[in-house]
């Protein structure tokens, strides 16, 4: 017995008709191309007949494929009418903005919006916690408006630059390097990586695991996988590898036995508000952008002093 395809799927079989290659398609949706074969698979299964012919040299619609496209095409764009027939009326209502992050508490962020409306009218914001994959998926799908989150980003994310952080090691407190200062990368070259899922963008996937490392060294990986600050902040101190992690996020995770060592030849990191460049803005968001603009113009002592230079020091 088949099931519904979800819309997700709809429009992944579109992007891959348009483009007749995986791994391009998979790129444009801003997932990794072994997932986006899984959902095509799916989607397949869903349907109960062949939609796609693969082979080693090119990619083609099947002939159902090729019938079943106008189909597609419609429930996709009735499926978009939808959603922003929905969306409109949630923000002419409410005036509110939903915005996803993994690093849930971001204390100066919150302390910095509230400030701002203290001052000026702004948009209601509603947090939602989100892991490293579902920051981009519930971003491009919509059923968010922004993300907080870390660079680098794919293409077709328009951001706002928060600041700079340094990168720390997150390693068990138990470890030979954890009651040191300071740490070079050279000194975790045998440290294995607490692995990432598939379905992290793998210029995140490497940024973050500095992979390869600069002498070409490629990383290894644990066979443990984690998308949430917390879940690798725990296998970390059961000593199941190690994480860097951004400064921002040090005073969120204080875990016994866990130790965060600054690591001194990594380049910062850049936390951004990103939100995707096609879509229009809606009043709400637009009026949440203007405000972190201007304060980023006008630059609040006061503000910078309790909620951190690095975050809200911005140009």
């Amino acid at each position: 017995m088949t099931t519904d395809p979800s819309t997700h799927q709809l429009r992944l079989l579109l992007a891959l008709a348009e483009e007749l290659h995986f791994g391009r398609a998979a790129k444009r949706e801003f997932i990794s191309q072994p997932a986006f074969s899984r959902q095509i698979r799916a989607l397949e299964e869903h349907l109960g007949v062949a939609v796609v012919e693969r082979s080693t040299r090119r990619v083609e619609l099947t002939p159902a494929g090729k019938a079943l496209l106008p189909l597609v095409r419609a429930a996709v764009a009735a499926a978009d009418e939808l959603r922003g027939a929905a969306e409109g009326e949630a923000h002419a209502h409410s005036g509110r903005v939903v915005l996803g992050s993994y690093i849930t508490a971001l204390p100066a962020l919150r302390i910095l919006l509230d400030r701002l409306r203290e001052r000026m009218p702004g948009p209601e914001v509603e947090w939602r916690a989100v892991d490293n994959v579902e920051q981009l998926s519930l971003l491009v799908d919509g059923q968010i408006d922004g993300v907080i989150c870390y660079e680098p980003l794919p293409e077709g994310i328009s951001t706002l630059r928060l600041g700079t952080e340094e990168r720390f090691a997150c390693m068990p407190g138990t470890h030979p390097l954890a009651e040191r200062e300071t740490l070079a990368l050279a000194d975790l070259a045998d440290v294995p990586v607490i692995g990432y899922s598939p379905h992290v963008d793998p210029e995140f996937r490497a940024f973050w695991a500095v992979d390869p490392r600069p002498d070409g060294t490629p990383v290894r990986y644990t066979d443990h996988t984690a998308t949430t600050l917390e879940s690798y902040v725990a296998l970390a101190g059961l000593g199941h590898g190690i994480r860097f992690i951004p400064e921002g996020c040090l005073h969120l995770m204080p875990r016994p036995g866990v130790r965060f060592v600054p690591v001194t030849d990594l380049p910062p990191c850049v936390p951004v508000l990103a939100w995707p460049a096609a879509r229009p803005l809606t009043p709400a968001f637009g009026s949440l952008l203007r405000l972190l603009r201007a304060h980023a113009r006008t630059t609040d002592r006061e503000t910078l002093r309790k909620t951190g230079r690095r975050w809200w020091n911005v140009a």
